[in-house]
């Protein structure tokens, strides 16, 4: 059973604004900054402003910056990793308002590496057909963009609460939201529990990486967005699409935790992928070999681990040379090295790890989601620009294209000037509000890389079903930890709910016992709802986005 709201002591206190913004990545940032206009605008963060997803993105911000680039060619790549689920009306928003959201971060300050000539250098990446991926610092894009934005608040009067651990969302008598209740831990201020009276949230919480044992997010990524709009009534869609990246450092058998990323740039700029033996093995896999899809590349690596029985592939950019190593990828190469591989002299051992949600709460083209009042931007959304599988580098653009589009939005939006009575979060009828204890995370990731991983199967997946049934019949005290594993838990338990659903293979869902694509009866979407305290998924064809 799911609770239906995270139990927790009554606000303690409480404070208004216009509109608040839950989360500090690149979405949250955009929104805060541009929402300004509107009013007073709160902007609340789980740890630090910057210790979220945004500043581990290493490769970059893709767009069609080229003079012998488009965005109908941006586009036909989206589409593509996709396989068949991207809403063309929100890719197409994405490639034709990227560029110039990317000379607006130039604008605000952001420094991207340039070329020879003074042109903004651009490498490529997988799945795209053209270089076009803007990157800084060489392969710290994200912590560049991070800083500008960061700055330009400083001086914005967006208002900042940190170390604030978002718990339900407030509703208004209509079913409008109207705020957020939270609980500030540590040395944030004010202490405890409290609520924000709003006439918009807007979620920007990033991803859910840390459902599982190994993965690229931070700590702070525990689904918290999507599991309060579950809890809210929001609906919540292509949960089942985890992408994987396939190239993240080998730290062992039962490494766990946050694991090192190794950019797809270093394939872009020449890398191959190995197995033990030396050979080339995505060559005649894919017309683009290492440089493929995503979903593509790590479905190859654990093909080859699975044919040669090894723990892992092998990264070879020894030919990159060390100049290479040392000015286009520092982080990486700085990264290798703490673990005592050097990328200059031997291949890097690599496994694919959880990395993004491309799947998450159901937005139209400008954010809203199925609950008035309530928008969502960044990896906790689905805009259905990524489709079954994000393609790489998408990420950052969908955060800072999307995050405008609320903005735009919330000038039609906004209700009158003073934000409306909540009614406080009430259990469903006879529902259950007991939480999962911080002894459960382990168990919860456990649960996840055994059985919706990479690779998945019905047996698996009701393994999951049940085993984590058995996690949620136990209670726990109101706290951070109980409150964070809770989410974790109905994050899980939503995404095991739809990977058992979708009986086909496409993009980075893979069922080896539905080894094929079904476009004929599974190209749509699978929508996820909590009623009461059960999760219901059903099925919708695919159908084209309205604005």
């Amino acid at each position: 059973m799911i609770p239906s709201v995270l139990h927790a002591p009554a606000p303690g206190w409480t404070t208004e604004a216009d509109v608040v913004v839950i989360g500090s990545g690149i979405a949250g940032l955009v929104a805060a900054l541009r929402c300004r206009p509107h009013g007073r605008v709160l902007l609340v963060t789980k740890a630090l402003l910057d210790a979220g997803s945004t500043r581990w993105a290493q490769g970059g911000i893709a767009a069609a910056l080229a003079p012998d680039d488009t965005p109908e060619e941006h586009l036909a790549d989206t589409l593509t990793a996709g396989v068949g689920l991207c809403d063309e009306a929100a890719v197409q928003a994405l490639v034709t308002e990227g560029p110039d959201a990317v000379h607006g971060l130039i604008g605000l300050g952001t420094v991207f590496d340039r070329a020879g000539d003074g042109g903004i250098a651009l490498t490529r990446e997988g799945g795209h057909h053209r270089r076009r991926i803007a990157h800084a610092g060489g392969d710290a894009t994200g912590a560049e963009i991070s800083r500008a934005l960061r700055a330009e608040l400083k001086e914005s009067g967006v208002e900042v609460i940190e170390h604030a651990l978002v718990l339900d969302l407030l509703k208004d008598a209509a079913g409008r939201a109207a705020g957020i209740t939270l609980h500030v831990m540590g040395e944030g201020q004010p202490g405890g529990v409290g609520a924000v009276r709003a006439r918009a949230v807007v979620l920007a919480t990033g991803g859910l990486g840390q459902v599982f044992s190994a993965t690229t997010n931070p700590e702070v990524s525990t689904g918290d967005g999507v599991a309060l709009a579950l809890r809210a009534g929001a609906e919540v869609t292509d949960l089942e699409f985890v992408q994987f990246h396939p190239t993240v450092l080998w730290l062992g058998e039962g490494a766990t935790g946050q694991q090192p990323l190794i950019s797809e740039a270093v394939r872009g700029e020449g890398a191959h992928l190995i197995d033990l033996a030396g050979e080339r093995f995505m060559v005649g896999r894919h017309e683009l070999a290492e440089l493929a899809p995503r979903d593509v590349v790590a479905k190859g690596i654990m093909n080859r681990m699975r044919e040669t029985g090894a723990a892992c592939m092998l990264l070879d950019g020894r030919h990159l040379g060390a100049a290479m190593w040392e000015n286009r990828f520092p982080t990486i190469l700085a990264a290798c090295r703490h673990h005592r591989i050097d990328p200059v002299t031997e291949p890097i051992p690599v496994v694919p790890a959880a990395h993004y949600a491309s799947g998450g709460v159901r937005t139209d083209l400008h954010g809203r989601t199925s609950v008035p009042g309530l928008y969502a931007c960044g990896e906790v959304a689905c805009t259905g620009v990524h489709g079954a599988n994000r393609l790489a580098s998408n990420s950052l653009l969908e955060g800072l294209v999307f995050a405008a589009r609320i903005a735009t939005a919330l000038h039609d939006d906004l209700p009158p000037a003073s934000p409306s009575t909540p009614v406080p979060p009430a259990a469903a009828a006879g529902g259950r509000t007991a939480l999962v204890g911080a002894a459960a995370r382990g168990e919860i990731q456990r649960i996840m890389s055994s059985y919706a991983g990479v690779l998945r199967g019905a047996d698996g997946l009701e393994r999951a079903v049940r085993a984590l049934a058995g996690l949620g019949e136990r209670g726990a005290e109101p706290g951070v930890e109980a409150w964070e594993v809770t989410n974790l838990y109905t994050v899980a338990s939503a995404i095991v709910a739809a990977a058992r659903r979708r009986e086909e293979t496409r993009g980075s869902h893979w069922r080896e016992d539905f080894p094929d694509r079904a476009d004929g009866a599974w190209r749509g979407h699978l929508v996820t709802r909590l009623a009461g305290n059960a999760l219901t998924t059903t099925y919708e064809p695919l159908e084209e986005k309205r604005s």
